[in-house]
């Protein structure tokens, strides 16, 4: 949910204003900018059945298994698979979570960090949590950043994602794009981004 809605007018110097002040980061400044392309995007529409279809290739490239479920079902991650009927930017945010996630938590329902908002089964993905308030909201927050980078390098409409997941939001502070600055870095030093601030489909392999 949007906490403060923009209309155009602003969106287009809320864009500006941090784009400017992202500019002597180069990888940021991309990954800003890859995603303020799709803008052009939205009117070609949202959750399209090729951007679904997209999102569950790029599970499967990255060695992914799936079940054609609704997340509702069970869980969106249960320890061995994603369930991909979903919108296309919840799969690529959950795709962002795997890439994301140790390998020792990938065996829990929703990587340990208690039920998604498409869990179904959740008094059973709350009682496997086992990552602290801190810890999970940071990767949420990285999981959120990878996740609409996916969608801006699969040609999906990123800027819809990083105004729903509140990226935007006090752009007139320093601190939004210092946020998302920090962001960015920590995702290129953990090598989900190459050296332009694109995705990287990296293939961390799951513990024995």
């Amino acid at each position: 949910m949007i906490l403060t809605p923009l209309p155009d007018d602003e969106l287009t110097e809320a864009l500006a204003t941090v784009g400017r002040a992202l500019a002597d980061d180069p990888l940021a400044a991309a990954a800003f900018r890859a995603i303020a392309a799709t803008r052009a995007l939205i009117d070609r529409g949202v959750d399209l059945p090729a951007h679904r279809a997209a999102a569950v290739s790029l599970a499967v490239r990255l060695g992914i298994a799936t079940i054609d479920e609704e997340p509702a079902a069970a869980y969106s991650w249960d320890g061995t698979a994603v369930r991909v009927r979903s919108e296309a930017w919840v799969l690529l945010h959950e795709i962002a979570h795997w890439q994301l996630c140790p390998p020792e938590r990938r065996r829990l329902p929703d990587f340990g960090l208690g039920a998604g908002p498409e869990t179904g089964r959740i008094a059973e993905a709350d009682a496997a949590a086992c990552v602290g308030a801190a810890a999970r909201e940071r990767e949420e927050q990285l999981s959120s950043l990878l996740g609409i980078l996916w969608e801006a390098e699969l040609g999906q409409p990123a800027l819809l994602a990083l105004l729903e997941q509140n990226w935007l939001e006090g752009w007139r502070r320093p601190t939004c794009a210092t946020f998302f600055r920090r962001a960015v870095a920590d995702l290129r030093t953990l090598g989900h981004l190459d050296g332009e601030g694109r995705p990287a489909a990296r293939v961390v392999l799951a513990a024995a």
